[in-house]
């Protein structure tokens, strides 16, 4: 188990980089939990920042899945600004569970394929968790952008197989990131449902 010391000497040792991108990826998170189109903005940079950390580390899946990331920030944006994230939460039809289980398997072996892959070809590291993390987030990203509550009960489980992968790597500040993450993804479905409420109050009194 790992020290006070070694935890605190990690902690010295990060970059201002990793500051600014965890500082950014927080207020993208409250943000998006006030469904701020702000959100998409500071998700971007913060992502740029990321993907030159983890191609260092030798993570290319996350590596890859930053950049994909800022693309969807730009999605996003759109989609909130536009298309059918215009809408408050509250006013978006949710996916049936039949819908979501179909999504599940079919992306568990996309997954599967790309960790074989890159077990196979490269010298990734963690192949499996870093697959299935990075298939698993863009799709739960893709479903924020559509402002599906669901995409909440997916960010529980991915960030918390972050906290372990991150800190595994030695990016202890971004592991306890993805802690705090945690917390906050319970605040945001907490702030979602708790304008779901408002809404139906105001249209029974109304």
């Amino acid at each position: 188990m790992i020290s006070f010391a070694e935890i605190w000497q990690q902690l010295l040792a990060t970059s201002w980089l990793e500051w600014l991108a965890v500082a950014l990826a927080i207020g993208y998170l409250v943000l998006a939990a006030h469904q701020s189109l702000w959100c998409w903005y500071a998700a971007a940079i913060s992502c740029v920042i990321y993907t030159q950390l983890m191609f260092g580390a030798q993570l290319y899946m996350e590596s890859a899945l930053q950049l994909i990331y800022v693309a969807l920030a730009a999605y996003g944006w759109w989609q909130w600004r536009y298309g059918r994230g215009q809408d408050d939460a509250t006013e978006v039809q949710e996916y049936s569970w039949q819908w979501h289980l179909q999504w599940l398997v079919g992306l568990a072996v996309v997954a599967a394929g790309i960790a074989y892959l890159l077990q196979t070809y490269t010298d990734a590291d963690a192949v499996w968790l870093d697959s299935y993390t990075t298939v698993y987030s863009l799709f739960a990203t893709w479903l924020l952008t559509r402002k599906q509550f669901a995409n909440w009960w997916y960010w529980l489980v991915i960030d918390a197989i972050y906290v372990y992968l991150y800190s595994s790597k030695g990016f202890v500040v971004t592991g306890g990131l993805y802690f705090v993450y945690l917390i906050l993804v319970v605040y945001a479905m907490r702030q979602w449902q708790t304008t779901q409420v408002d809404s139906k109050q105001c249209e029974n009194s109304g």
